[in-house]
């Protein structure tokens, strides 16, 4: 009896003895729904591929409260090891000294076998300091795109197969479909801040800032106030008034997606992210893709879409086991048989050249699931068109669409409306750079 007590004392003791071995980091993230679910799925195959670390997911509501959660943690010493903070938050991430820690430092002093340059550019390049190094994880990577209902189209007489390419045939299309009654208006869109104003700008290569949009200081200041925005914006208010567009709402604008859905506009441009929502709802009609539509008359355009979604921050503070296990999770979210798996459920875009040759046969078997990547990739990237790094950037995309229902309602034109939007963007840049001097 007493031997086989102790054998099972062994065994207790040995148990405990791996279980403390396991090193269990957390991340805090902002994803719910099914992307949630897959989420804790990439994580599950994580935990269950090795018995060295675990990671451990936890949900902290949206992109805002995710990142809020996670700077009131850090201030009590509370903090996860990864957070996911979305792109416009990088600014801000940068600016917090000593509260993270880059991944190419994580991944220098930890990783096996990282190799940067496997990323694509023009994902990578929106986290990346000026020596061109990784400041974070990129995860969910999104574009917006066109989509468009092509029974629709069929109906109005026009090319199911041929998605409008300029804006100027967005308007002709429009106007054929509604002469037609094929649909009561043309388009609507998501976003207005990210769709039709920085991504409207760094595919017509036009900056929205000072200081390479912001990359090259905390001394940059907002400068979408320029012609080719500011035509956009005239146009989308004669639009609307003409009933071609119909406006989806503040923030992500969603009243947009319903619209589509509903086919009472014919035309959407929304994240490449939606893909699969756009697949769920639009049971009644065939859907097409299309890159966004650009002005003709704007030299060098089209250009390249910038990114949305986010990227996975780590914070200073932890143990080197803890560091050792995000490096670890960090070389199996970025392998190609990963990244291929997320993109293809998800929509979004895969973040290395391997992975996105991984899914050739995906792309081929589904006709415009590719439009975001082949988009975002059509250009190398330029200073306009590379993204953006504002500190405060949440609060001025507020901003952004405060000034367009002023535009929307007629309180203002275009230009006021932009003028604005740069006017009280800059104090809060103003305000940002002096808190971080």
């Amino acid at each position: 009896m007493i031997r086989k007590c102790s054998a099972s004392a062994v065994a207790l003791l040995a148990s405990l003895g791996s279980a403390q071995a396991e090193t269990t980091i957390e991340w805090w993230h902002a994803m719910g729904g099914e992307l949630g679910a897959k989420l804790e799925e990439i994580v599950q195959g994580f935990n269950d591929s090795q018995d060295q670390y675990a990671v451990q997911p936890s949900y902290k509501g949206t992109y805002p409260e995710t990142m809020t959660a996670a700077i009131a943690a850090f201030r009590a010493n509370q903090q996860p090891t990864i957070v996911q903070v979305f792109e416009v938050g990088t600014g801000t991430m940068m600016a917090a000294e000593g509260a993270i820690v880059p991944v190419h430092q994580l991944m220098e002093e930890h990783g096996e076998g990282f190799d940067p340059s496997a990323f694509l550019p023009q994902v990578v390049g929106y986290y990346t300091d000026p020596e061109g190094n990784m400041l974070s994880m990129p995860f969910n990577s999104s574009t917006p795109i066109l989509y468009y209902n092509k029974d629709v189209f069929e109906a109005a007489g026009l090319d199911p197969e041929q998605p409008p390419k300029t804006w100027a045939e967005v308007e002709e299309f429009s106007k054929k479909i509604m002469e037609s009654d094929a649909a009561s208006c043309g388009f609507t869109t998501g976003w207005i801040s990210w769709i039709q104003t920085e991504n409207l700008s760094a595919w017509h290569n036009q900056p929205i800032g000072t200081q390479q949009n912001g990359f090259g200081g905390l001394d940059a200041r907002l400068s979408l106030n320029g012609p080719v925005q500011v035509k956009h914006w005239e146009n989308l208010k004669r639009w609307a008034d003409e009933g071609i567009f119909k406006y989806g709402g503040p923030v992500g604008g969603d009243n947009a997606p319903p619209l589509f859905y509903s086919q009472d506009c014919a035309m959407i441009m929304n994240s490449s992210a939606s893909r699969a929502g756009v697949i769920a709802n639009a049971t009644d009609f065939e859907v097409g893709y299309g890159m966004l539509p650009y002005y003709d008359d704007v030299e060098g355009a089209p250009q390249n879409s910038i990114i949305g979604g986010a990227t996975l921050w780590v914070l200073s503070g932890k143990s080197d086991e803890e560091y050792a296990a995000a490096a670890a999770f960090f070389d199996y979210l970025s392998s190609p048989e990963v990244q291929a798996d997320w993109a293809s459920f998800s929509g979004y875009l895969p973040i290395t050249g391997a992975a996105r040759d991984q899914m050739a046969d995906f792309y081929a078997e589904n006709p415009g699931a590719d439009t975001g990547i082949n988009q975002i990739t059509l250009n190398e990237p330029t200073e306009n068109s590379k993204g953006l790094r504002f500190g405060n950037y949440v609060q001025i995309r507020g901003i952004i669409d405060e000034e367009f229902e002023q535009l929307m309602s007629g309180d203002k034109d275009a230009q006021g409306a932009l003028d604005s939007v740069v006017e009280r963007g800059n104090a809060l840049l103003e305000e940002f750079q002096a808190q971080n001097q």
